[in-house]
């Protein structure tokens, strides 16, 4: 795949603007096991870090970043703009945890500033 630059500005240095393209989206969902639910619920009740929701939190991200750089190189574009996350959290069934995260931003071609 063709690397998407990314970045949370509006422009980017020393480069213009040839094209919009429009919003693009990548999306990733992710719960933890049983297991570390139940080991998560007993960390929590003494209080500290929770290094494994932490893991799958930059997992999910990650994988969310992923999936906007593949939007993005879809549609022609060599950078998305203006990039943001959106999360959320929901009950799957029977008490397993979903993450939800969204990366979001405008997909451009950028071309050397002149």
């Amino acid at each position: 795949m063709t690397d998407i630059l990314v970045v949370t500005t509006n422009d980017v240095a020393h480069a213009r603007i040839a094209r919009v393209i429009g919003a693009v989206f990548g999306t990733s969902i992710r719960s933890r096991s049983a297991l570390g639910n139940a080991f998560g619920s007993m960390r929590a009740a003494f209080g500290g870090s929770q290094a494994g929701y932490t893991s799958m939190m930059n997992n999910t991200r990650a994988d969310a970043v992923a999936a906007l750089k593949e939007q993005a190189a879809a549609c022609g574009a060599n950078a998305v703009i203006a990039m943001r996350f959106d999360s959320g959290e929901f009950d799957s069934g029977r008490g397993q945890s979903m993450a939800e995260i969204t990366a979001y931003g405008t997909a451009v071609l950028l071309e050397p500033a002149e």
